[in-house]
């Protein structure tokens, strides 16, 4: 049986390719993006701490989400310069919007819903 990690890590892979899928094929709404960043960022919080409790990693990957839409809010000059990059522009996007906050609300409640009914853990942390 795989472990809780190898399970993390093949979350976070089929999520990166259907982000950069949604970004590539038009007719995808841009909030979904924004969706499975959210969900990105829970299994990511869940890989490197795979034994903690599912909802701390719920509430630290909320404020994570939230936080880096707030900082959108920033204009200092080497933020901007990040965010003009490609990779830059994919982790601290460009400008904060309302519905982003919402769509990581939606992306992290799926995730943790996945989580919870589909990923096999050793034992049951809530």
């Amino acid at each position: 049986m795989k472990s809780n990690r190898q399970n993390y890590f093949i979350s976070i892979i089929s999520v990166l390719i259907l982000g950069i899928l949604s970004r590539r094929i038009s007719g995808i709404p841009l909030f979904i993006g924004d969706i499975l960043y959210a969900v990105l960022i829970y299994f990511g919080f869940r890989f490197l701490a795979a034994d903690s409790k599912k909802s701390v990693t719920l509430l630290l990957s909320l404020l994570f989400c939230f936080s880096v839409e707030i900082l959108q809010l920033a204009q200092i000059d080497w933020l901007i310069a990040i965010r003009k990059t490609t990779l830059g522009h994919y982790i601290l996007g460009e400008g904060f919007l309302w519905l982003d906050l919402l769509c990581y609300i939606m992306g992290n409640l799926m995730a943790f819903l996945i989580d919870e009914k589909l990923i096999k853990t050793q034992n049951l942390n809530l």
